[in-house]
């Protein structure tokens, strides 16, 4: 069970460093984020399907998809400076908030 949130953690990794590398791609033109970004995309499906065969495909994207969020979030505002505002925040705390009841609540 230990392995399956090492390979979910190595997916929020990769995807949100894929997510970083789109960005600095702008818009794929050019070569070395573009290729970055289609090999850690590829790297984190491998591990989002070693997830699945453990947790419930739902409560996997779920969880997957809101640190992926809050993640590059972080990141944007640490590497481009990009301040989310107010309502943003909010938002995010709901993701977080979502996140939890998921994983805590949610299975069956």
């Amino acid at each position: 069970m230990y392995l399956t949130y090492i390979f979910l953690i190595l997916a929020v990794a990769s995807g949100t460093a894929s997510n970083i590398f789109a960005k600095e791609a702008e818009g794929f033109s050019k070569i070395i984020p573009s290729f970055l970004s289609g090999l850690t995309i590829i790297f984190c499906m491998y591990c989002l399907s070693q997830v699945m065969k453990t947790i419930p495909a739902g409560y996997t994207y779920a969880t997957f998809a809101g640190l992926c969020i809050v993640a590059t979030t972080i990141l944007g505002i640490l590497r481009f400076n990009q301040w989310p505002n107010l309502y943003a925040f909010i938002g995010l705390i709901f993701i977080i908030i979502g996140v939890i009841l998921v994983n805590l609540l949610g299975k069956n």
